[in-house]
């Protein structure tokens, strides 16, 4: 443990305040989202990256990727919301073993009703708490980790 480079004061508050914030606004979100529209943090962001696409569809596989979770989770949260009406699962014609999540019309719905609502508070909460620079700064800090994230599952 001796050859450990262990974090110097400034960058331990950074990552602490880092995670603290992170934890503190998805679960501030959660709650406001589940307040307002019955959806759940997780439920929007997988309708976000469904409404993202042109027809409404992405193979399971390429989900998980995006929102970053491991398949068998995305896969039981799939599941609860095709319960609710969310979303479909369909069989993939080309991969036998493979499967599409769907937005459905009640999916789209839901999105489309706690949209502004959500955009309202990240705006209350993040954006209208810094200014500009450091928005790009912030931006661009997420994208160089993203990257090395990114790298490192390779």
């Amino acid at each position: 443990m001796a050859d450990i480079e262990w974090l110097d004061e400034r960058q331990a508050r950074a990552w602490r305040s880092l995670q603290f914030m992170q934890a503190r606004l998805e679960a501030q979100l959660n709650r406001q989202l589940m307040a307002d529209s019955g959806l759940s943090l997780s439920d929007y962001v997988v309708l976000v990256n469904l409404t993202d696409q042109p027809d409404g569809r992405l193979r399971i596989f390429a989900l998980a990727h995006e929102i970053g979770w491991e398949r068998s989770r995305l896969s039981h949260h799939i599941n609860r919301m095709a319960n609710r009406g969310l979303v479909t699962k369909e069989a993939c014609d080309s991969d036998r073993r493979g499967a599409y999540v769907v937005l459905t019309d009640e999916g789209r719905q839901a999105i489309e009703e706690a949209a502004p609502r959500h955009v309202a508070i990240v705006r209350r909460l993040v954006i209208d708490q810094i200014d500009a620079e450091e928005l790009d700064v912030i931006g661009a800090a997420a994208e160089k980790v993203l990257t090395a994230l990114a790298q490192a599952e390779l």
